[in-house]
């Protein structure tokens, strides 16, 4: 009999985690979620303003790109209307594009037409700004303008970042080299997680007792050191869902670090070859 796979600890922002938790669960895995970056609205009153400015003018754009599914909430949160028909799309020609299948569904459920939604092919290597560029290249015309929705760090970190934010300088001058305008702005807040006693405990014991932590971040990689100084991580087992998250997880100590592409079956596999 086939020994039970290991527990898996789910670190993305609590809106992905419990999503994960359930696909995980429905494959008869174990998870469990820890959330390693909390998300929020932006404070800032300038970037509020910035945000509201490209809602009421969102048809001016030829495409929409949103970073994450927390980018699509907050882009679209109830309490501030914007100013586009979904059912007009195919009229305007809108486009959204999203960098994996999280941000496809947030967008599908904000009511965004499924043709109206372009993003990576579903084969490919990695699910990030590169892979969606490589399916959304031929639509850009010199003279159109893109919106990149994004999120901003509130950690002192965040002070320092560049108003693109990490990750996101290529993509713009993807579009910019075929004669686009890239227009950046803030729908969120992402900061570090307050942990509970219980959380605590949960990580010390997740450290050590044969867990896999899924990591999607290198910035919840930052903040789970930040969260327990001084913990070994030596005896714990990572799974990464990009090179550069494997990285930073063997930095801060991991003892294994696999990596594997961020879809579900991917995840999966990689947590039952690991029983």
């Amino acid at each position: 009999m086939p020994a039970a796979a290991p527990r898996v600890i789910v670190t993305r922002p609590a809106r992905e985690a419990a999503h994960w938790v359930t696909q995980l669960g429905a494959h008869g895995i174990e998870a469990v979620a820890l959330p390693l970056i909390a998300i929020g609205p932006c404070t800032d009153a300038a970037m509020q303003q910035a945000l509201d400015a490209a809602r009421a003018n969102v048809c001016t754009y030829r495409a929409l790109m949103f970073v994450s599914g927390n980018a699509v909430a907050y882009f679209f949160e109830p309490n501030h209307p914007v100013a586009l028909d979904f059912h007009a799309l195919e009229a305007t020609k809108i486009r959204a594009w999203a960098p994996g299948p999280g941000t496809a569904r947030a967008l599908e459920q904000a009511g965004m037409p499924p043709n109206a939604i372009d993003g990576p092919a579903p084969d490919a290597p990695q699910f990030d700004s590169e892979a969606l560029w490589r399916q959304v290249a031929p639509q850009v015309r010199p003279g159109d303008r893109v919106l990149i929705v994004r999120g901003r760090s509130a950690t002192p970190q965040g002070a320092r970042e560049s108003p693109q934010g990490n990750g996101r300088e290529w993509l713009a001058q993807q579009i910019e080299a075929r004669g686009g305008q890239v227009e950046f702005v803030v729908a969120y807040q992402r900061g570090a997680p307050r942990f509970t006693a219980q959380e605590v405990a949960l990580a010390q014991q997740a450290a050590h007792d044969g867990s896999v932590w899924l990591l999607s971040s290198s910035e919840a990689v930052a903040h789970l050191a930040e969260a327990l100084p001084g913990q070994h991580w030596g005896a714990a087992q990572a799974l990464a869902t990009h090179p550069r998250i494997a990285e930073a997880a063997r930095a801060a100590g991991f003892g294994t670090v696999r990596e594997c592409r961020p879809a579900l079956e991917d995840v999966v596999a990689s947590i039952e070859s690991a029983a």
